[in-house]
C-alpha cells in the first residue's frame, strides 16, 4: 500500500497524527535517510501511532541560498515512492517559501509540528538545523520537545566502509560516473524514469535503434556510457541495456538525452515510459569522426557491458550492490 500524500496545511487538519515523524529533504532517500525512517517506523510501531515523513519542496537552498541549488538526485515523485517503501505511511510534502524560512524554530514546531502534524515523536539526523537562520540547534530542538511534550531523537549518521553517507557524497560519486559507489551509498542502482521521447531517427538509420528519454531540469544525469538495465514502467518488463548518458557530440547535440540500446529484442508494444538504472561505468562521452565510427564502439560497448552482465548474474549481483 503506498503512503498517503498531503501537500498543504489544509490537507493534513485533523488527518496526519497522531504520528512518529522523520523530518529532511531525503534527496536520494539513501541508506542514511533509511534508518532514520526504519526508527520512526519502530517507535510508532511500538505505540500504535502513524509513521510518517515531512519533506521539502522545493529545497531550502532554492530559497535561502538560490546560488548554492545542488542538483537533485531523484524527481519527487521517486522520492515519494521510495520513501513509502522505507515505510512511511503519510508523507508531508511543505512548501518551502521565503515565510516558512522567515518563522523561529517555535512557530515552526508549535504551529506545524504539534498543532497540524500531532507530533509524538520526532526523528532527525544529527546535523539537522531549521527555522531562521538556521537558528533551531539540536539544543534548541530538544528544549521545544521538553516544552510541547513529545520525544526526539538525533540519529547518527551511517559510514559505508569509512565514509559517511551523505546526498552530498551521493551527488559527486554520480557527477564523476561512479555509479557503482553511488549505488552502494543509495542501497540500489541510481535510476533515471521517464516518459520515452522521439529521438532525431539518427540510431535506426545510422547507429543502433534506442529508447530514449530526456531527464527533468535540475536532476543530475551522469555523464558517459554504462551498463544499465531498462525499465518498462507501467508493464514491468526489463532489459539489459547499454546507456549513453550526455550531449550525443558526434552528431551536434547540445541538449542532454538519455538513450538506452536494448540488449534483447523489443517484443510487443513499444514502452511508454521507461527507468533506467545505472550499474556500471564502460567509458566516457566522446565525439566520433562519423557514424560508423560510433556504431563500431558502440558494439564494443555492448560487448564489455555483456561481460558484466555475464559477471554480475554469476555473483549474484554482488558487481552492482545487488540493486537490480
Amino acid at each position: 500500500m503506498s503512503a498517503a500524500i498531503f501537500r498543504s496545511i489544509d490537507e493534513v487538519k485533523g488527518r496526519f497524527g497522531p504520528c512518529a515523524l522523520a523530518i529532511g529533504n531525503f534527496d536520494g532517500v539513501h541508506i542514511g535517510h533509511r534508518k532514520l525512517i526504519r526508527e520512526a517506523v519502530e517507535f510508532a510501531s511500538e505505540r500504535g501511532i502513524t509513521p510518517a515523513v515531512l519533506t521539502f519542496d522545493p529545497h531550502p537552498t532554492a530559497v535561502v541560498a538560490p546560488d548554492r541549488i545542488p542538483l537533485m538526485i531523484c524527481t519527487m515523485e521517486q522520492r515519494v515512492k521510495l520513501l513509502g517503501e522505507a515505510g512511511a505511511k503519510k508523507i508531508f510534502i511543505l512548501g518551502f517559501t521565503s515565510e516558512v524560512a522567515h518563522e523561529s524554530p517555535e512557530e515552526f514546531v508549535s504551529e506545524l509540528l504539534v498543532k497540524r502534524l500531532e507530533i509524538r515523536g520526532v526523528f532527525v539526523g544529527e546535523g539537522f538545523r531549521f527555522g531562521y537562520k538556521q537558528s533551531g540547534t539540536p539544543e534548541v530542538l530538544a528544549g521545544l520537545a521538553s516544552k510541547y511534550n513529545f520525544t526526539v531523537r538525533f540519529v547518527r549518521p551511517v559510514t559505508y566502509r569509512g565514509e559517511t553517507v551523505s546526498s552530498s557524497a551521493v551527488r559527486q560519486y554520480l557527477g564523476a560516473g561512479n555509479v557503482s559507489r553511488a549505488g552502494r551509498l543509495l542501497g540500489r542502482c541510481y535510476a533515471l524514469e521517464d516518459e520515452v521521447v522521439k529521438g532525431h531517427g539518427i540510431g535506426s538509420k545510422q547507429t543502433v535503434p534506442t529508447l530514449n528519454l530526456r531527464p527533468e531540469p535540475g536532476l543530475i544525469v551522469p555523464r558517459g556510457v554504462y551498463a544499465t538495465k531498462t525499465c518498462d514502467v507501467r508493464t514491468g518488463r526489463t532489459w539489459d541495456s547499454v546507456t549513453n548518458s550526455g550531449v550525443r557530440p558526434t552528431f551536434g547535440g547540445t541538449e542532454p538525452t538519455v538513450e538506452s540500446y536494448l540488449l534483447s529484442s523489443l517484443e510487443g508494444e513499444s514502452p511508454e515510459r521507461i527507468e533506467v538504472r545505472f550499474r556500471h561505468f564502460i567509458r566516457a562521452e566522446r565525439q566520433f569522426p562519423d557514424a560508423a565510427a560510433l556504431k563500431s564502439q558502440i558494439l564494443k560497448d555492448v560487448a564489455r557491458a555483456e561481460v558484466f552482465m555475464r559477471r554480475s548474474r554469476r555473483f549474484g549481483g554482488g558487481l552492482s550492490s545487488g540493486c537490480c
